[in-house]
């Protein structure tokens, strides 16, 4: 992997020329109006000003954590009716019996203000709020207002952006989201991914790299490059989610027959478009990637920043998790001992819960990829359980028909309903002190449960 220190141009979505190697007849300022980012955001900007961004989106999302607060600060400021599709999911507060009736007493509050204002609304254990907005609400050249983070769905040529409630609110009242135009960093992929190496292994090992250094922070990360053809619509949205983990403000893919068939697989042929850079289009940064070095990657605590290759982590198992118990004093303000070191047994990292779920990982890809690993065999009876939440129902009802359901079930392990649960500490808690390994987007201190003095952590 390659980080630019220069600007780069890109000529026919193939070649990689550094700024200052560039002789083209062709201007800077031009050549930046030439990127896929610039063209979606001068389509949604109201303003006459490029430099000063105010952006109408065409569509809004919002979870059960965020979208009450938000539908009751709207009302307040004279809402009298959604100006856009809003689409209200119940994926986060799912488990209804948690905390008396509140969680479903909140379901009911975004029904009856789907009904009111024109939303749409999706019921819980239906689908994840980002596989509903993949499945159902992504177009391309068009841009999603979303109030999780993980708002993400530039794969399918819509570039999505997560911000906090208030944005959401303004929008619901006609009002403008308003930024500097960001920077627009080109991820150039080449080569084809080596079998084994999913999705979550490019997304770790872009984060390891561009992290720390804020090479894409408040930038669009626009995924370029003759090796997009070799990734399936599905690997290109496990790593498109995970962007959010760069900080990045948003991303964008260059789309192809592959997103094309996406979109008329669910019924919505007319939702695509083609997007690609012009012939010579510039970039304030690259990052460029060969798929073919990528290897699996693991994010130790406490950070999905902080990446190895599974081959590191087995010959450095011990220098590795010395450094995590250093990171758990700062992230823990050293009042919490923490080691993982008690998980090793001759030289092996041993595991008690293993999680595959939302919308990094519940994917029908990924699942039936981890079917293919588990066929023939058994997680035991002992302390290892494994969960699997596919994130929406169609993935479900495909998995059962294709027989994948039934060799995961085969194997022990438990498949559920759609819920982000596993992502952000609600359900599936592990025993204190226990050891979970999970396919899903973060790993922060409080994700495995509500209670770090008790370990869970």
């Amino acid at each position: 992997m390659k980080l630019y220190d220069t600007g780069v141009y890109l000529q026919n979505g193939q070649d990689i020329i550094p700024e200052n190697q560039a002789n083209l007849p062709v201007a800077k300022e031009e050549a930046a109006k030439n990127t896929i980012a610039y063209s979606i955001l001068k389509a949604h900007n109201k303003s006459d000003n490029m430099e000063k961004l105010q952006i109408k989106f065409d569509k809004l999302t919002s979870h059960d954590i965020t979208f009450v607060g938000i539908i009751q600060t709207a009302r307040a400021s004279g809402l009298e009716k959604f100006p856009v599709p809003y689409v209200l999911t119940n994926c986060h507060n799912s488990l209804c019996a948690v905390g008396g009736t509140i969680n479903e007493d909140d379901h009911m509050f975004g029904l009856t203000c789907a009904k009111k204002y024109g939303g749409v609304y999706v019921p819980p254990h239906q689908a994840v709020i980002h596989q509903f907005a993949r499945e159902m609400l992504a177009g391309g050249g068009k841009m999603i207002l979303g109030s999780d983070s993980h708002t993400r769905y530039g794969a399918l040529g819509t570039m999505a952006m997560g911000e906090g409630g208030p944005e959401l609110v303004k929008q619901l009242l006609c009002q403008t989201y308003d930024i500097n135009m960001p920077g627009v960093v080109a991820i150039y992929l080449k080569g084809t991914p080596r079998p084994g190496v999913g999705p979550q292994d490019v997304a770790l090992a872009i984060i390891g790299e561009v992290f720390a250094n804020g090479y894409v922070k408040n930038k669009v990360m626009e995924f370029v490059g003759p090796g997009v053809a070799s990734l399936s619509a599905d690997f290109r949205i496990g790593i498109d989610v995970m962007t959010t983990e760069t900080t990045c403000l948003s991303s964008i893919w260059q789309t192809d027959e592959k997103i094309e068939e996406f979109y008329a697989i669910h019924g919505r042929p007319e939702d695509y478009k083609e997007l690609k850079p012009g012939s010579v289009a510039y970039y304030d940064g690259c990052v460029e990637i060969d798929l073919g070095e990528i290897k699996p990657m693991i994010a130790m605590p406490f950070h999905p920043s902080n990446t190895y290759t599974i081959d590191e982590l087995k010959a450095n198992l011990d220098d590795i998790l010395a450094d995590v118990e250093k990171r758990a004093q700062v992230s823990l303000d050293g009042k919490i001992p923490f080691t993982l070191r008690d998980k090793v047994v001759d030289g092996q990292l041993y595991v008690e819960q293993g999680i595959i779920a939302g919308c990094a990982g519940g994917g029908f890809e990924n699942i039936c990829a981890a079917a293919d690993i588990l066929k023939g065999k058994n997680i035991g009876h002992d302390a290892f359980t494994l969960s699997v939440y596919p994130a929406s129902t169609p993935i479900y009802m495909e998995l059962a028909k294709n027989g994948v359901l039934a060799e995961l079930i085969g194997t022990g392990a438990v498949v559920k309903t759609a819920f982000c649960g596993p992502c952000f500490g609600a359900g599936d808690t592990p025993a204190n002190n226990a050891f979970s390994i999970r396919h899903t987007t973060r790993n922060f201190p409080n994700r495995e449960g509500s209670k770090i003095q008790n370990g869970q952590i």
